[in-house]
């Protein structure tokens, strides 16, 4: 049976140089980075040559970078850091965030009495920038804003420009979750000058179980890791090296490679848009992701026409790997946050699968997706 995977929101394949170059080092550079002999040093070497390379891509130096296991923990080291070390009283985001984010700001605010507040969001599933301007203006409390650059369930732009004109007109901090950001579009943090970020390397072709929070220069962090001093002392553990340097490698693919690669996979989401309303006028899709200027290419959030349950199994039936929403929840039967906050209820019963695309996905992989697709219909 052929096999086609679209589910490149949830993580990707490790690109084959990526695979080698940790192989190698996982062979020859063992040492603990802690360890002062020529072993460790070695290591530690390799580790900050990473960490170097990874602030250029975004303009900043090299000790604004810590490493961690990836987004979720980047999420909450920084949130946790914006209460207990820099002092914020208040914390506005959205409902349609990732749990990486919504979750600890619920702890936050029911353990740390921290008031949380939400922007609305339009039906598109956009951020009501005016309400954002009315909240900041009204109360003088320290104030974190976390809001997704990119939302991973419909793939939204957020309007960041906007959003960093507002923060700093009212002296507020902003943290933004930029997984699915990293490795698909420039980021450069001083011309957009976000505070903090996240991102995670299996969203673009690097390894699990490593990734890095991104901490404006200025701000000291206080670490939720206690033991060994490790990241200037913001997080014990030792370092993975390995896949620390398999996430610096992955980046670099990715980067020197991002004009052809959004080109590509950008005409096949087009391409997929256009055979899918073929199939079904009645075909429609949740928040922007259909519009190429307003949403992440990778992102394509459909909404059929129908009620099954069985869709998503029946499509992995036929080997076609796709979500219902975020692949943080697939053990979940809740369905998804985000559509249930934008959505109305003759919208919400309808069925509805985010097909995500990567650059190793392929005209053929499309064409069989939209056979079985109509099959199913």
């Amino acid at each position: 049976m052929k096999t086609v995977y679209l589910d490149n929101a949830a993580t990707t394949k490790i690109d084959e140089e990526v695979l080698e170059l940790m192989y190698t080092s996982m062979k020859e550079n063992f040492g603990n980075p802690s360890s002062t002999h020529q072993f460790g040093r070695k290591a530690k070497s390799a580790v900050e040559t990473a960490r170097k390379n990874i602030a250029k891509q975004f303009n900043v130096s090299a000790s604004e970078i810590v490493f961690t296991a990836g987004g979720t923990e980047a999420d909450n080291l920084i949130l946790n850091n914006a209460v207990f070390n820099l002092g914020v009283q208040r914390i506005i985001t959205s409902k349609i965030e990732h749990h990486a984010v919504l979750h600890p700001c619920e702890y936050l605010k029911d353990n740390k009495n921290i008031k949380l507040e939400f922007l609305n969001i339009d039906e598109l599933g956009n951020i009501d920038v005016h309400h954002l301007k009315e909240l900041l203006a009204n109360s003088k409390s320290k104030t974190l804003v976390s809001l997704l650059f990119i939302n991973n369930e419909i793939g939204n732009f957020l309007q960041v420009e906007e959003v960093c004109n507002l923060v700093k007109k009212y002296d507020a901090l902003f943290h933004s979750d930029t997984v699915q950001v990293i490795g698909h579009y420039p980021l450069d943090l001083q011309k957009t000058p976000i505070d903090f970020i996240t991102a995670s390397a299996h969203k673009f072709h690097g390894p699990k179980g490593v990734g890095f929070a991104y901490f404006k220069k200025g701000f000291g962090i206080l670490p939720m890791f206690f033991g060994g001093d490790q990241e200037r002392g913001a997080r014990s553990s030792t370092e993975n090296v390995h896949g620390i340097l398999g996430m610096d490698k992955a980046l670099q693919i990715a980067i020197d490679n991002l004009d052809n690669d959004k080109k590509y996979i950008e005409n096949l989401k087009k391409y997929f848009v256009t055979e899918l309303q073929k199939i079904n006028p009645e075909i429609d899709f949740n928040g922007l992701s259909n519009d190429l200027q307003k949403s992440s290419y990778t992102i394509l959030n459909v909404r059929f026409p129908v009620k099954n349950d069985m869709f998503l199994f029946s499509l992995d039936m036929n080997g076609i790997a796709v979500s219902g929403g975020s692949a943080c929840q697939s053990g979940s039967n809740k369905g998804s946050h985000v559509l249930s906050e934008i959505l109305n209820n003759d919208e919400s019963d309808k069925t509805s699968v985010r097909f995500s695309f990567s650059k190793y996905t392929t005209q053929k992989d499309i064409d069989y997706t939209l056979r079985k697709i109509k099959e199913l219909l």
